[in-house]
Parts: structure tokens; C-alpha cells; sequence
């Protein structure tokens, strides 16, 4: 079996040391409410970094690519560590890998992330893609996520489709929702209102009809959502 990448694994790190910044990590560790700290590096530094980096150790397969990332994710000291670990899922080197097999992967991401910058862009940027190109294989992972105790994976199978556009299964989507209308979780309760208002720049009379269907079992906070772009 193949085996994470230490070299990259080392360059990821030695990168965010020196890009550090102590000044801002306490305030950016706190506006996302992190248990893990932060070095203190923006999102444009994050993002320069992972393009250098990645293009500096290309890895062979899927199996180093999957083991590196999961490296980086499960023994990081700051939570840039993390940020880095799924653009490295992203990276256009490994577009290829965005297949079913992928999945597991970012099962665990979602579960163990258990929070929304994480959650929220590897529902919309990767299980969203995995979806529209494996949608049978695909929708009843989703649909059993949107029942599930956990509430990341019933968050993830709320927003998945977001960016769809005309490629969103309608179906699916109210699946997903209408199971979710009672729960008072507020990550729910927005994730509902986000789902139904990207929709809405494709149609938004579906939108305005299912929200007045189901307007005695949505919350205000996912109606008002909902409803700011029709």
C-alpha cells in the first residue's frame, strides 16, 4: 500500500510556520469557535501555498493521494493543516480520483470536521461533482445521509446539489428537506434556507410554490433564506 507523501506532508507545515501569523490566529480561532489553533495564515496565503506545494510533489495514484490527505487531516496541530488537506483533494492533478472511491474519504472529513468550514466545501465542491457524475450510484448515499443522526452528514445532503443548476434532482432535494423541517438545529434550519435560495437563481417560482406547500413546517430562519432571491 502506498503510503502518505512525508515530503509534501513536512512542506505543508514548514509553509504555514513561516507564513505565520500569531497576531491573528487567537481572533481567527475564535470567530470559527476552534478547539484547534490557528497559525494565524489568510485564505489568499492558504491558497498560494497549496498551488506551490502541490505542483512541487505530485503524487503517483489515488492511494498516496488519499493517504497523504488523510495524513495531514487526522495529525493536525492548526487548523490551516486541515484547509490545506482538502484543497489537496481539490487540486486539479487529481480530478481523476473524484470517483465514487472517493466517497469514504470524505465521509470521514465530514464526520470527524464536525463543523461548517469544512462540511460546507467538501458537500458543494466534491460530493456535489461525485453526485452529478454518478447520480444513480450516488443519490441513495445522499438520501440516507439526510436521515442520519449526524448532523453534518444530514447537512451535507441538504446542500449537496447547491451550484447545480439545472442539473439539480428535484426529487432528491425535497428528500432531503422535508425530513429536516421540524429539527430546530440552527446549521439545519440555514442549511435548508441556503439549499432553497441557490435554487432560485434557476427557478424561482419551484421555489416560491415549495416554500408556500410547506410553509407551515418551515422555520423563519429557513424561509427568510429561502425566499431572498425571489
Amino acid at each position: 500500500m502506498e503510503r502518505a507523501d512525508a515530503d509534501l506532508i513536512e512542506a505543508v507545515r514548514d509553509g504555514l510556520a513561516s507564513l505565520a501569523d500569531p497576531a491573528k490566529a487567537p481572533a481567527m480561532q475564535s470567530y470559527m469557535k476552534s478547539t484547534m489553533p490557528y497559525r494565524g495564515v489568510p485564505s489568499p496565503a492558504q491558497r498560494t501555498l497549496a498551488r506551490t506545494v502541490f505542483a512541487a510533489h505530485p503524487l503517483p495514484d489515488f492511494e498516496s493521494w488519499r493517504q497523504t490527505v488523510l495524513a495531514l487531516w487526522r495529525d493536525a496541530a492548526y487548523r490551516e493543516e486541515r484547509y490545506l488537506a482538502i484543497a489537496l483533494t481539490g487540486h486539479r492533478l487529481y480530478r481523476a480520483h473524484q470517483t465514487l472511491d472517493a466517497l469514504p474519504l470524505y465521509e470521514e472529513l465530514i464526520v470527524t470536521g464536525a463543523w461548517w468550514d469544512y462540511v460546507d466545501a467538501i458537500a458543494i465542491q466534491r460530493l456535489g461533482p461525485i453526485h452529478r457524475a454518478y447520480p444513480e450510484a450516488v443519490r441513495p448515499l445522499v438520501l440516507a445521509w439526510a436521515t442520519d443522526a449526524d448532523l453534518w452528514r444530514r447537512r451535507t445532503a441538504i446542500i449537496c446539489q447547491v451550484k447545480a443548476k439545472d442539473g439539480t434532482d428535484l426529487d432528491l432535494l425535497t428528500a432531503c428537506l422535508e425530513p429536516n423541517l421540524a429539527d430546530r438545529e440552527f446549521f439545519i434550519r440555514k442549511a435548508i434556507g441556503w439549499a432553497l435560495r441557490d435554487y432560485a437563481w434557476t427557478d424561482p417560482e419551484w421555489v416560491r410554490a415549495w416554500v408556500a406547500a410547506h410553509d407551515d413546517q418551515l422555520s423563519g430562519l429557513s424561509r427568510r433564506e429561502a425566499l431572498k432571491n425571489v
